[in-house]
């Protein structure tokens, strides 16, 4: 059976009131659906973890947060640590987002320290890797994979495949305007698959990879049925629960 799992980010966007408006409509919607062994999570923005949280309280959902610091506490102005993500309820992180590596400089010795941290915590890390344009006309697609995996998983042990999720998400596809072909994503996921399984033997065949290449309601039949994909990290169509519940539907087409 294909494992399927899929994540909204919502990034900087939704006010808290905003925020458990959606968080009630997608946990309504997710209620109606047949029972299946799908995993969906939701990532608001910090101001709102906690109101989502009581918002799906009760349902499948699992409340995930889209970024932490790799210390339980300390001088660390503006940082959030795992304790107390935890302490409301947080169960999934995202860790490497393209974003952070982009904007704020994230290294993969950092996003490692996170991992770490997050897995040791009890957390499913949630951990984003890709490409830029400029890297993909050069060629360097797997090499930049290569290096991101090997040094933001290095040291780390995993003890079953739900431990760790993986999301490939091609910079260059986020957000342009340039989709990425599904012959493109079939050939990193297969790629990805390989690497897994070359480093974690028979749990890195069932780790779950996600894709998080600007997937929406209408390309998400024809991703999510490659067999290497097991859902997306979502970003713009998480934002609306109809687009987000669309996803949903068809990634249960194939578990």
């Amino acid at each position: 059976m294909k494992k399927m799992f899929i994540a909204g980010n919502w990034k900087m966007n939704t006010t808290a009131t905003q925020a458990k408006e959606l968080a009630c409509s997608i946990s309504e919607a997710v209620k109606q659906l047949p029972d299946s062994s799908i995993q969906i999570a939701v990532c608001p923005p910090f101001t709102s973890i906690q109101s989502v949280g009581e918002a799906i309280a009760g349902s499948k959902i699992i409340l995930g947060a889209q970024n932490c610091h790799f210390k339980d506490k300390g001088a660390f102005t503006g940082e959030i640590s795992l304790e107390m993500l935890a302490n409301i309820n947080c169960k999934a992180v995202i860790i490497g987002h393209s974003e952070r590596r982009t904007y704020f400089f994230e290294t993969d010795s950092l996003i490692n320290q996170k991992v770490s941290a997050a897995l040791t915590a009890g957390f499913l890390p949630i951990l984003c890797i890709g490409e830029t344009l400029d890297e993909r006309r050069a060629n360097q697609t797997f090499e930049i994979l290569r290096r991101q995996l090997d040094i933001g998983l290095e040291n780390i042990t995993l003890n079953n495949p739900d431990d760790l999720v993986i999301a490939y998400e091609p910079v260059w596809a986020i957000g342009t305007g340039i989709a990425a072909t599904i012959e493109q994503v079939e050939e990193a996921h297969t790629w990805l698959r390989h690497y897994l399984t070359g480093r974690f033997d028979e749990i890195g065949e069932t780790l779950a990879i996600q894709y998080g290449g600007s997937l929406t309601a209408e390309n998400a039949d024809d991703i999510l049925s490659i067999a290497d994909v097991n859902g997306g990290l979502i970003g713009g169509a998480s934002l609306k629960a109809d687009s987000f519940l669309s996803i949903i539907r068809f990634s249960m087409k194939y578990i």
